[in-house]
């Protein structure tokens, strides 16, 4: 895996536009469906269980953001599970605010049964989930760094399968054989709401299309990264970056993305 490589699966989600299912948050759901639309995909945003298995059925890949659950969607994220999972298509989950709540880590359970082609989220959510976490959650916020949560990404991939992506000031991406460590962003990505979120479907678009998931995550997390790296040099704020985030999803070029992709494999 080198920086030609990961470019030219950025390049391809802008060719094959992939349609791509979100059950996401209302916090998020326009920041996410705008980021997938920068990047190249085609969003559709559907949460009732009457149409989830033809939607995912038509798409290409699914995204399960748990940030705002409640009891209906809930079962909308089942639903969707267990479809994309019997037609073997890949989705993620995002484990926003896991360890919080009894109700967060029952659902998060279920849905890790239906073994998720990726799991994305910080570390806490991840440590969390493995049932490894040592130290309190603080809402949707990590209580640690990327690199404590590796033997925790470990675990989870060990027991079903999925990809691991942990995010954080390095972004580590996981599959068991090898780990991925991406070193760029900027500390301001962090003042705005949702950017994670947006990391995540990003990354549905990426698996949707990409065969080999490892690289298909790495992708989409260094295009995320530097694109907000860039975004931040022009930024005054939270809210400019937001706006500068879209513009560089949509026109990143290969050679500003190679001269400053910053990466490790082991």
């Amino acid at each position: 895996m080198d920086s030609t490589t990961l470019w030219n699966h950025i390049e391809s989600i802008r060719e094959k536009s992939p349609l791509v299912h979100n059950i996401a948050n209302f916090v998020v759901m326009n920041n996410t469906a705008n980021a997938l639309l920068a990047t190249g995909a085609s969003p559709i945003m559907a949460h009732a269980h009457s149409e989830i298995p033809e939607m995912v059925n038509i798409c290409q890949a699914s995204v399960i953001n748990i940030g705002t659950l409640d009891e209906y969607w809930q079962q909308s994220m089942f639903l969707a599970a267990d479809k994309a999972s019997s037609l073997g298509k890949p989705f993620v989950v995002d484990p926003v605010g896991a360890g919080a709540t009894s109700f967060r880590d029952q659902t998060l359970s279920e849905l890790l049964n239906y073994r998720p082609t990726v799991v994305r989220g910080n570390a806490s959510e991840i440590m969390a989930l493995a049932k490894l976490n040592t130290t309190p959650t603080k809402g949707v916020d990590s209580t640690a760094e990327s690199n404590e949560a590796i033997e925790a990404g470990l675990s989870i991939n060990e027991a079903f399968g999925s990809v691991v992506c942990i995010s954080g000031k390095t972004d580590i991406v996981l599959d068991g054989k090898k780990k991925v460590f991406l070193k760029n962003g900027h500390e301001l990505m962090t003042k705005v709401t949702g950017l994670g979120c947006s990391a995540t479907a990003i990354i549905g678009a990426f698996i949707a299309v990409i065969d080999n998931k490892l690289e298909a995550v790495s992708a989409a997390m260094s295009l995320m990264a530097v694109a907000g790296e860039l975004a931040a040099k022009n930024a005054d704020g939270p809210g400019s970056l937001q706006m500068h985030l879209l513009d560089k999803l949509h026109n990143l070029t290969a050679e500003e993305f190679s001269s400053l992709l910053k990466f490790s494999v082991e």
